[in-house]
């Protein structure tokens, strides 16, 4: 098994960016700019590298190197995106990996992409690209090519050799159950499984148990032989049920208008561990939200909207406006699930408006963010 840390390490410390390899601060896939620049460098890594695996590592600083690490992306769906804007698309993987020295809920992200041997292209325009373009990697940059397009296998050996340097050992491993348990989350219940005496999965979270039914907040889970999360939401809860051979986890968004909220199943998601030492993740929508009179709706998107004129003029906001403004991601989110389309801009909008003022509502505007992806890339 490959510490996916050490991957990281490697790539860094031996290679600058390259045919194989590419580094970003960050992805902004919610935007067509970003999107239509990330599956550019996707297209070209995929057929610059037909017969091995090739990487983007995301949160380091591109001139010296340095882990400023990016938030948790939970987004499962990221193979469905690329099946929707690639010909021959390439299977791509996005994990989350924790480095001892980077802010909780921190992590550098690691995309693994794998070519199918076929020349990969746009299937349809996106941002300035064409449809029907195909890119390879001319060293560091993603080209557009017309001609002589031939899939070339020329760093196999190369990667493989890295690969091979970022294998797992038992000292890795207990080292990271030991760090995991005892120290990064000794304050929350945390405990650990064991899969096919090879997989070693922690989990941590507030606890607690409603009609024989754990759940869990403030969740953190971590495969720890590989070093990658597998969840992390400092917002949601979880419940967890374990077999002998799985480890499924459900996730509940709390929604509602006023009073009246409650949970409502979002994801579930199943890691199978097999004898032959691999595993399956796979993933599934369960979210039904819930629906609103529109009329009601209309007058609460309404109050956002004055809500974000005021913020774009500056203008000093209410105690009733502070009010509102903590309700705004969930009541936009709600919106949107009830029809309104704009809503999602407006979203965004406002989201960039309370960065630097208030922490808490653009952490909740994230939050409403990746539902809204979970729930687009279905």
């Amino acid at each position: 098994m490959i510490n996916k840390r050490l991957l990281v390490k490697n790539l860094l410390a031996h290679n600058d960016e390259n045919s194989f390899y590419d580094k970003k601060r960050f992805i902004d896939i919610g935007q067509r700019e970003g999107k239509g620049k990330f599956l550019k460098h996707v297209c070209a890594l995929a057929n610059s590298n037909p017969r091995n695996n090739s990487y983007i590592v995301i949160g380091v600083e591109d001139e010296d190197n340095k882990i400023v690490g990016v938030d948790f992306f939970d987004d499962s769906k990221i193979q469905n995106l690329v099946n929707a804007y690639l010909d021959n698309p390439p299977l791509i993987s996005y994990e989350n990996i924790p480095f001892p020295h980077l802010p909780e809920g921190k992590v550098v992200g690691l995309v693994t992409i794998k070519s199918n041997g076929k020349v990969c292209a746009l299937r349809k325009n996106i941002w300035k690209y064409y449809g029907g373009a195909v890119f390879f990697r001319e060293g560091s940059i993603s080209m557009p090519k017309a001609f002589d397009i031939e899939l070339k296998d020329i760093n196999s050996d190369l990667v493989s050799t890295i690969e091979q340097h970022a294998r797992n050992n038992i000292e890795l491993t207990l080292d990271g159950v030991i760090d995991f348990i005892n120290h990064r989350h000794k304050d929350l219940s945390s405990s650990y499984k064991v899969f096919k005496e090879q997989f070693v999965i922690c989990w941590a979270g507030n606890k607690k148990v409603v009609k024989n039914q754990t759940y869990y907040s403030r969740v953190d889970i971590e495969l720890i032989n590989e070093q990658v999360k597998l969840f992390y939401s400092a917002l949601d809860e979880i419940s967890i049920v374990i077999t002998e051979d799985t480890f499924a986890i459900t996730e509940y968004v709390h929604l509602g208008l006023g009073r009246e909220k409650r949970y409502y199943p979002l994801e579930e998601v199943g890691i199978t561990f097999n004898d032959n030492g691999t595993y399956q993740i796979q993933s599934e929508l369960l979210f039904e939200p819930p629906r609103y009179d529109r009329k009601t709706l209309y007058h609460i998107f309404n109050t956002n909207n004055i809500l974000l004129q005021k913020l774009q003029k500056n203008l000093r906001l209410t105690k009733a406006d502070n009010e509102d403004l903590k309700l705004a991601p969930a009541t936009y989110l709600l919106c949107y699930l009830n029809g309104f389309e704009e809503a999602r801009e407006q979203m965004d909008t406002m989201k960039h408006l309370v960065k630097s003022k208030d922490r808490a509502t653009y952490n909740n505007f994230k939050e409403s963010q990746r539902i809204l992806r979970k729930v687009r890339y279905s």
